[in-house]
């Protein structure tokens, strides 16, 4: 029998979430003087935070760390969208026909094991710098979860509910948006909890190669004048808003499963 944990009271886990940074930051610091790695390549926690405070006022590349963190945000909102747009409905019915499930699901499985950092000289032959090849990208990493979760939702929902909208001469298209999306919400905004992590670091992958702002064009030009701790500042940049990214799904998860009763 598996025993499930019991969630930590507010305070004791930000307690120890504080004493883990610390530690971390504590190990790091030590490293970094203790000179076992030479300086250009490990500058100390300090030096990054300037660093840090530096590039959200001066420019870099073409801009400054908020410039290019909103270049980043802009492309990766419009490959996200653009993959739960196309993947949640398309889950949807295919939950519910299973024609178009065994047309989609072939073709499905052959392209979601392509890791989505192979569609980068693809995405770089047909868009260049533009913003359709990052967009393409963030897309491939985005789409399989979107389409997957909500394809699992739909399987799950009580087949009654489903016969007994059948029976009262409800259109298809009211039983997949009235009946079963109702019920495969919490699957789905699960899915695009994973959908926008695959998709956040797919757009990282994309901007190192296909484009010409963004905070992974800005860690490239850091590369190139061995800026170390520019490259760790677009790494933090880069953490600090998937974190946000998921901790604002996870609350609209938290409030979905609230309201239908499931928290």
């Amino acid at each position: 029998m598996i025993a499930y944990r019991q969630p930590l009271p507010l305070g004791r886990s930000l307690l120890l979430g504080a004493a883990g940074t610390l530690a971390f930051l504590g190990l790091w610091a030590g490293l970094a003087r203790s000179g076992l790695v030479p300086h250009i390549f490990l500058p100390a926690p300090l030096e990054v935070a300037e660093r840090f405070a530096v590039l959200v006022t001066h420019p870099f590349a073409g801009g400054t760390l908020l410039a290019h963190l909103a270049s980043s945000v802009l492309r990766f909102l419009g490959g996200f969208l653009l993959a739960a747009i196309v993947g949640i409905p398309l889950g949807l019915m295919m939950g519910w026909s299973r024609l178009l499930d065994d047309i989609v699901t072939p073709i499905f499985d052959a392209l979601r094991f392509i890791a989505p950092i192979a569609w980068v000289p693809f995405a770089a032959l047909w868009f260049g710098t533009g913003i359709g090849g990052p967009l393409l990208i963030i897309f491939a990493g985005a789409f399989p979860p979107c389409l997957i979760n909500a394809y699992r939702g739909a399987r799950y929902v009580d087949r009654r509910l489903i016969e007994a909208a059948a029976m009262l001469g409800t259109p298809g298209h009211r039983v997949i948006t009235e009946v079963m999306l109702p019920a495969a919400l919490p699957s789905i905004v699960a899915g695009l909890r994973v959908s926008a992590g695959l998709g956040w670091q797919s757009l990282v992958g994309a901007e190192l190669i296909v484009a010409s702002t963004g905070v992974g064009y800005m860690m490239v030009q850091a590369q190139g004048a061995v800026s170390t701790t520019t490259v760790m500042v677009g790494m933090a940049a880069i953490g600090l808003v998937g974190v946000a990214i998921d901790l604002g799904l996870r609350l609209a998860e938290a409030r979905i499963r609230a309201h239908l009763g499931q928290a």
